[in-house]
């Protein structure tokens, strides 16, 4: 009798870039910080970008805990997201908070992110904390599982006005903070894979 033993495809994990801003940064930086993950963790991670998803405020009849979604577009994000084993948020931190299109495209879905493991790495002239910490908090009520560790990514002035700045090279004294984050997200899969 022979035996074939297929390896489990690897968990991949949903890369969303929270801002969709003109001139913005997070193309960049979530490429780099999906790279470091990987290579700390073998997972798959997906860039999705928020500019590509036309997510109308306020388009559904009912809530979104009810799901029964009605417009297509609803329909592809919802599929979209179910279909990943984990999140990772990588996004800038606007006037304290974070931005608007994630919140939307948070709040277009509520059993899809349920039980998802998740990791938040947030950027900007001060590194992000409070919008990681109110980022975090709606992750929860969604019933996401947000690892402990959110690196905070500080941008100089001048890489926020002219965003020259190579990653890898300027944004280096990060990268410990993001293989803990990405560590802990692989630990967080495993016990949900156990």
């Amino acid at each position: 009798m022979i035996h074939t033993f297929s390896r489990p495809a690897s968990p991949r994990v949903l890369a969303i870039m929270g801002s969709t801003r003109a001139g913005r940064h997070c193309p960049k930086i979530a490429d780099w910080v999906a790279a470091l993950a990987r290579e700390a963790t073998g997972l798959t991670f997906e860039l999705t970008d928020l500019r590509d998803w036309h997510l109308p405020m306020d388009d559904e009849p009912g809530i979104p805990a009810v799901g029964g979604y009605t417009q297509a577009h609803t329909g592809a994000w919802s599929a979209k997201v179910a279909g990943a084993d984990a999140i990772l948020f990588v996004t800038p931190q606007y006037n304290w908070g974070y931005p608007a299109p994630l919140k939307n495209a948070l709040d277009h879905l509520y059993k899809e992110w349920t039980g998802k493991p998740a990791m938040i790495v947030t950027y900007g002239s001060h590194g992000g904390g409070k919008c990681a910490a109110q980022l975090r908090q709606v992750a929860e009520g969604l019933k996401m599982r947000p690892v402990t560790t959110m690196p905070a990514i500080t941008l100089t002035d001048a890489m926020i006005l002219n965003g020259e700045f190579v990653p890898e090279k300027d944004l280096s004294t990060h990268a410990t903070t993001i293989r803990q984050a990405a560590a802990e997200l692989a630990a967080q899969l495993a016990v949900t894979a156990g």
